[in-house]
């Protein structure tokens, strides 16, 4: 019985599992649409009716167009259009080596691509669509096959020479941005990197020197990031026509990283006809785009700065003096620890301290009413009800917010951050503690959900 079960064993090893993932093995094989390594694809060709357009992989640029002109290419495009044929697979061979192809839309394919390995190339014609929307019938070249497979005809049908192209203006990722320069017809605004550690803020370094809304800066890359262009006009007649319309450009963008600058300047010769154009070289194409790109680049000084009206961070605050119209106290921090001035002993709710003086030096203006602040009065800033002064850490008086009048959840406001006054959430009005409510003994004894 051993020798028997030895032997059965060794049939098994030997004879049966290697026979068995053989055969595994080619039944994946046939079931692909494409057999080469989407990494060892070096060529590509996508012909319609219309146009033949020809690709090849460079290894610093990645897919570049070489005909019907050298170009970059639209790397998510062609990308997209390989992973679709490399993830592709095969429902069922419908034909082997068929003469009819026209009852599968073969006979003039909607288009035919053709993918080179180095020596090796494969050719796929595109046909109609099968049974379910989502699959296609294809014509494999080399074996003459006709296909059912998964491919969605979106990856393949109503691709012209713009789909293809790269359409995105600039190249940058957020992390490698130094500076923003942004020039306007009469101003502009220069935006900076800082270098703190462990992660820097932006900052404006003209028309001022101030802190930045981390948010705008944000939102200002993320669009410059999604700048693109709805059309290509190449350098000729008609380039040269369009560039003779222009002026001073509605804002000039210039994007230092440290591989060098960037930029791009941004026209709308006559607002009513709803066009924009970009160029980001004077002997370059010049891109048609969107009209709101122009407003959505085009912003005056104050969006971008900070607009927490304090004056001073959460974290830098040693001192805050709190006074309404029925009290007055004064909080101070000493070894991140928060206590009352004139109640130093007293033990307070260190979590409910944290989140009001939090509140206090994050209130950012929402709108702004006047640049320059001017008679308080009509604001009910001459005696306000709410007013905060913050000392920092050195002993000196850093951030300062008055509070007036309010109503329709909006009340106005003017701190030390910027000048001017301005309309808060009257939130905060409502937020203010009472010097007994912070104390921990108070707080343990308000029930919970209070």
């Amino acid at each position: 019985m051993a020798f028997v079960l030895a032997g059965l064993g060794l049939y098994l090893y030997v004879i049966e599992l290697p026979q068995k993932e053989s055969h595994e093995r080619q039944d994946i094989i046939e079931k692909k649409v494409l057999l080469f390594e989407q990494d060892s694809l070096t060529g590509l060709s996508i012909k319609t009716s219309q146009q033949e357009l020809v690709f090849a992989r460079a290894s610093e640029k990645g897919w570049v167009m070489t005909a019907p002109l050298s170009t970059e290419a639209d790397q998510r495009e062609v990308q997209s259009l390989i992973r679709a044929l490399v993830t592709g697979t095969v429902a069922r061979t419908v034909e082997d080596h068929s003469t009819n192809l026209a009852p599968f839309g073969l006979e003039s394919p909607v288009t035919t691509i053709t993918v080179v390995a180095g020596a090796a190339r494969e050719t796929f014609s595109i046909g109609d669509s099968g049974p379910l929307t989502s699959t296609l019938y294809v014509l494999r070249g080399s074996d003459r096959k006709v296909l059912l497979t998964n491919l969605a005809p979106k990856d393949f049908v109503n691709k012209t020479l713009m789909t293809f192209r790269r359409k995105d203006l600039l190249s940058l990722s957020q992390s490698d941005v130094e500076r923003i320069r942004l020039t306007y017809p009469t101003t502009e605004i220069v935006l900076y990197q800082g270098q703190e550690k462990p992660k820097s803020k932006w900052k404006i370094r003209y028309p001022i020197e101030a802190a930045a809304d981390q948010t705008e800066v944000r939102a200002l890359l993320f669009r410059l990031e999604d700048l693109k262009a709805l059309g290509i006009i190449d350098p000729g007649p008609e380039r040269d026509a369009q560039a003779k319309t222009f002026t001073a450009p509605k804002v000039k963008v210039t994007i230092h990283t440290t591989d060098g600058d960037q930029t791009v300047k941004l026209y709308q010769p006559d607002p009513s006809s709803g066009e924009a154009f970009a160029e980001t070289s004077p002997t370059g194409p010049l891109y048609r785009v969107n009209p709101n790109t122009i407003r959505d680049l085009t912003k005056e000084l104050f969006v971008f700065q900070d607009k927490r009206l304090l004056g001073i961070d959460f974290t830098d605050i040693a001192m805050l003096s709190v006074k309404t119209s029925v009290e007055h106290y004064v909080l101070i921090n000493e070894q991140n620890e928060w206590a009352l001035e004139d109640q130093s002993t007293e033990r307070l709710d260190q979590q409910a301290v944290d989140l009001f003086v939090s509140r206090v030096a994050n209130v950012p203006a929402e709108e702004r009413v006047i640049k320059q602040a001017g008679p308080l009065a009509p604001y009910g800033l001459v005696t306000p009800a709410a007013e905060f002064i913050a000392t920092g850490r050195d002993g000196k008086i850093a951030g300062k917010l008055s509070i007036g009048s309010h109503a329709n959840g909006l009340a106005y406001a003017m701190g030390q951050r910027i000048p001017g006054i301005f309309q808060i959430r009257a939130d905060l009005l409502s937020q203010i503690p009472g010097k007994k409510d912070l104390l921990a003994a108070q707080a343990e004894k308000t029930p919970a959900g209070h």
